[in-house]
């Protein structure tokens, strides 16, 4: 949610945003209107009630003469009062419905337009050249049976398409990179944690995920809980209703949790193995700051980041995500994409967005200095999506005999194994 103070000292640039989002600029004008409604109907609440008070205080004093018209007049005005109240309570919930309509602002730096039209910012490591090593890379799903760590078939059996289950090595691949995430994160500073996978309705509304990711989302009808998409959800209302003293900032949480996304309107894009799937675990880290230190904090979480991939010994590049790519919540985006050899092509591993008070006005977490008390900063950042991590470094790390090498960083977390080899059939 963005500061209606902001929105109506500078309307321009709060519609050039949403322009720049792609979304719908009249629901600016529209807000604005709901707030002044709010507003002007607080205040004409304000003095009938105050009118009201002053009335109570003749009624005692007055002649009998004067009492019955001052009694009458007392009735029209509770009527007036209670009016007025119903009105108020309207404007407020029109300007609050749709307040959590619009997106957060777009960073002035942020390129504008859609999907396509990110911005290289970096590339890191080298693609190989399987060609010059004598052999055709295989697909990650291709290795993972062959190595009985991935099986689709199994899982589109029980749950349907796009669940799978990891096997053998390919579990323990999972935990390898699980706990070694939680290593580096913790080593960086961050509280491990071990999130819900349901919320309730404001959780899930708070962090931006019932607008344009609705559709995304899994909800229980019947309990009227949501399923998290990530766990950046309960990280972000950990704190909830909380004020936070400036001492205790920044607070940094690494949450790992199931993750569960609908994936509507992708149907037939990347159907094969397991890179875009319903369920996968996550390494999430989050952060609490003060709103100045926002943008630092998202170039901390980029090179946090940058340095799980690096050690992962994955080419890969960093993109500055267009405006029109962005989530409601994010003002800005980084994302950084591994390249993946069977696809000839970068595909996203991680993100880092910086939700400056977006998410922290929703949620009502405020930040206390001396004694001023404001919305603080919040920011996420992917460490590790564990399926499309496996796809990566099958896909980057194979050997020519089918078996796959094992980055150095994750040896500790596979009992010192090298190299995962094909099992025999």
């Amino acid at each position: 949610m963005i500061d209606l103070r902001l929105l109506r000292e500078d309307p321009d640039r709060v519609r050039a945003s949403q322009r720049a989002r792609g979304e719908d600029v009249a629901l600016v004008d529209a807000l604005l209107s709901a707030d002044e409604r709010r507003r002007s109907s607080g205040v004409r609440f304000d003095e009938l009630r105050n009118e009201q008070k002053s009335l109570g205080k003749l009624i005692p004093k007055a002649s009998a003469d004067e009492k019955a018209e001052l009694l009458k007049k007392a009735g029209q005005l509770a009527a007036d009062v209670k009016a007025a109240d119903a009105e108020q309570h309207e404007a407020d919930e029109e300007t609050k419905r749709l307040a959590l309509q619009l997106g957060n602002l777009v960073h002035p730096d942020v390129p504008v337009g859609g999907e396509e039209d990110f911005v290289v910012l970096e590339t890191h490591g080298t693609i190989r050249d399987f060609g010059a090593e004598g052999f055709e890379p295989k697909d990650h799903l291709e290795l993972g049976e062959a190595l009985g760590a991935i099986d689709v078939e199994r899982g589109a059996k029980v749950s349907g398409s796009r669940f799978y289950y990891l096997t053998g090595v390919g579990a323990l691949l999972e935990l390898a990179l699980v706990n070694a995430a939680i290593a580096q994160a913790t080593e960086a500073g961050f509280i491990p944690m071990l999130t819900p996978a349901l919320v309730r309705p404001r959780a899930m509304e708070g962090t931006g995920f019932l607008g344009q990711a609705a559709e995304n989302v899994y909800h229980l009808e019947k309990d009227d809980y949501y399923l998290v998409g990530t766990s950046e959800v309960p990280l972000a209302a950990y704190h909830m209703d909380e004020i936070l003293d400036a001492e205790q900032l920044p607070l940094r949480y690494a949450g790992f949790s199931p993750c569960f996304r609908r994936e509507a309107g992708t149907y037939g894009k990347d159907t094969r193995g397991i890179f875009r799937v319903h369920q996968f675990d996550k390494v999430e880290m989050f952060s609490y700051v003060a709103p100045e230190d926002a943008e630092n904090e998202h170039k901390r979480l980029l090179d946090w980041e940058k340095q799980w991939l690096t050690g992962l010994e994955l080419p890969f590049q960093v993109i500055d995500v267009a405006s029109g790519d962005l989530g409601a919540s994010a003002s800005r985006k980084y994302d950084c994409e591994a390249w993946i050899p069977t696809q000839g092509k970068y595909r996203e591993l991680t993100s880092a967005s910086n939700c400056d008070s977006f998410q922290a006005r929703r949620l009502s977490v405020r930040l206390r200095d001396g004694k001023k008390v404001q919305p603080l900063a919040t920011l996420n950042g992917t460490l590790c999506a564990v399926p499309r991590t496996i796809v990566a470094i099958l896909e980057n790390h194979q050997q020519a005999d089918g078996s796959v090498r094992v980055p150095e960083v994750l040896r500790p977390y596979l009992g010192g194994r090298e190299v995962l080899e094909p099992v025999a059939k």
